[in-house]
């Protein structure tokens, strides 16, 4: 059950990362293409989508909480079982630590291109003063 386990949530997780990045690609695409060249936005855009993938997965699929399903943190304890309602509780916290995961990396990436987009109206403006 474990192992199902395991599973289910990995796949809970990339799900939750290919909903989030198809949602927000167009987003990402026009806020690249305002600040950074058009030669090498595609590859931003990539590797955005990576990190929103590698981020959301890694936050959604706890091993080192999955680990009480296997190995009891304490002496003379048992295991905990794997119930129906446990299940479901793993594959809320799956879905929540995706979708948290997932929204930091994009608020970091949005403040620092919103920083950027700043800078560079500020530049441009003084440019066309001169």
């Amino acid at each position: 059950m474990f192992y199902l386990l395991m599973l289910v949530t990995f796949l809970v997780a990339l799900l939750v990362c290919y909903i989030v990045s198809r949602l927000f690609n167009d987003s990402i695409y026009k806020i690249l293409n305002l600040i950074v060249p058009e030669a090498i936005n595609q590859a931003w855009l990539k590797y955005i989508k990576f990190a929103i993938y590698v981020v959301g997965i890694s936050g959604g699929v706890r091993v080192w909480d999955l680990e009480k399903y296997i190995t009891s943190r304490y002496e003379n304890r048992e295991v905990v079982q794997l119930t129906t309602e446990r299940w479901t509780l793993e594959i809320y916290r799956t879905l929540i630590g995706s979708l948290q995961s997932i929204a930091t990396v994009l608020l970091i990436f949005f403040v620092f291109t919103l920083i950027a987009y700043v800078v560079l109206s500020i530049f441009s403006s003084k440019n066309e003063k001169k």
